[in-house]
């Protein structure tokens, strides 16, 4: 598996230098899809000739698409610029409980066509080998456009890869078999945390906590829009703090985990019933039972929102964020038993929180969080220097190589090569 930031090695750093301004440009037009050059300008202190300039060479490379604005005034006219849509593409893939989805996104962060399938679980072979699939599909309906591949995964993550779902059943599992693409791999609560920072529910906060509720609790620190991932890539796995009773084994093999409070595990525990093969789809099904006026399945809910919401006090003062967003289940879990949670939330908060605590937010990207996430990192990579200088070359090769036929095509059939 190669990497996108070869580009960058060796006597090519140079070359991608030249790169950073535009590097600058497509991130106001990912943050803006439709600015003006002239605002973009403006944004960035150049010139409207520099402006013209970069935005000229990221045409010319089809990064970008410029359309006629509407004008209000006199002056020279301008243009909107957006991602165009013939340019690179990241392909944002999720691997969660029971599915799957693939997804390839343009530089603004529209999406295009995308795939999806469930999965039996059990060994990764299988599972992996569908996803390989939609992988070499989406390539071939997109030849040459999608550079690299932005995975979320419900697992541990660390260095970049796989070393333990207990979701899926999975210790270590090397994901840089599902393609010859560069690939980034992130833990999916993890991702859902950069969306809501960067453009969903905490967008604004500087420091923002977001947690997922699915097999477990899942989470991320998201300071500056950027998730905090520890020395290797793993933290953020909240649902293993020891909030739980001491005696209860989690399937990572820890004791007292969270999550075995806070999900389908602890619901069947409470209601007395087995343990369920599938805890997220148990959950649903106990709470439909609730909102149907089963009294014990309201009960086995409310003590599971109360543990939820303990626990949530305890981050926010390990980590003091202007805000937390939840996820998964977290969001029906709450609406069924909201006064449990904010009494339980309350509670639990230092007295010198408790006037102004911060505020918990369900999330706006729902169970599309992780995709939002592993597209917007993926797009991050691309839209770096060595990223852009990756395209470049290959968007020249290709330029280069249809010249080359056409004049091969314009050469008579009855020419014959000269000697000398």
């Amino acid at each position: 598996m190669r990497s996108i930031d070869d580009a960058a090695d060796g006597p090519a750093r140079a070359r991608t230098a030249r790169w950073r301004a535009a590097t600058d440009v497509l991130a106001q037009v990912r943050a803006q899809p439709g600015i003006t050059r002239a605002e973009l300008a403006r944004r960035l202190q150049l010139s409207s000739g520099s402006a013209a300039e970069i935005t000229a060479r990221l045409r010319t490379l089809r990064l970008l698409r410029e359309l006629p604005a509407a004008t209000t005034r006199r002056g020279r006219p301008t243009g909107e610029l957006t991602a165009h849509p013939d340019g690179p593409l990241v392909l944002a893939v999720q691997l969660r409980h029971r599915d799957w989805r693939c997804t390839p996104v343009l530089l603004d962060g529209s999406s295009l066509d995308g795939a999806s399938g469930r999965h039996p679980g059990g060994e990764p072979d299988a599972v992996l080998g569908a996803v390989a699939a939609a992988i070499h599909a989406a390539q071939r309906r997109h030849p040459g456009r999608i550079m690299l591949v932005s995975m979320a995964v419900a697992g541990t993550v660390r260095g970049g890869r796989l070393v333990q779902s207990a979701t899926l059943g999975w210790g270590p599992v090397r994901l840089d078999r599902l393609t010859e693409l560069p690939l980034l791999v992130g833990n999916d609560a993890t991702l859902a945390g950069v969306a809501e920072a960067r453009s969903g529910a905490a967008a604004g906060a500087g420091t923002a906590l977001h947690l997922i509720v699915d097999v477990g609790v899942g989470g991320a620190l998201v300071v500056d829009g950027r998730p905090i991932t520890g020395s290797g890539g793993a933290a953020g796995e909240y649902g293993h703090l020891p909030f739980g009773a001491p005696d209860l084994r989690c399937h990572c093999g820890a004791l007292g985990c969270w999550d075995m409070e806070v999900d389908g595990r602890a619901l069947a525990r409470h209601l007395g019933e087995p343990g369920p093969v599938d805890p997220h789809g148990y959950a649903r099904s106990v709470l439909q039972r609730a909102g149907g006026g089963e009294p014990v399945a309201g009960l086995a809910v409310e003590r599971v929102v109360r543990a939820l919401a303990r626990g949530v006090a305890g981050l926010v003062h390990v980590h003091d964020p202007e805000v937390v967003t939840v996820g998964g289940l977290a969001i029906p879990l709450r609406a069924a038993a909201g006064p449990a949670f904010d009494d339980a939330y309350g509670a639990a908060l230092m007295s010198h929180r408790r006037e102004h605590p911060p505020p918990v937010l369900d999330g706006r990207y729902g169970d599309d969080g992780a995709l939002h996430g592993a597209a917007a990192v993926g797009l991050d990579r691309l839209t770096d220097p060595a990223g852009i200088a990756a395209w470049a070359r290959q968007n020249q090769a290709v330029s280069g190589s249809r010249r080359a036929r056409r004049t091969a095509q314009t050469v008579p059939s009855s020419a014959t090569p000269t000697s000398g």
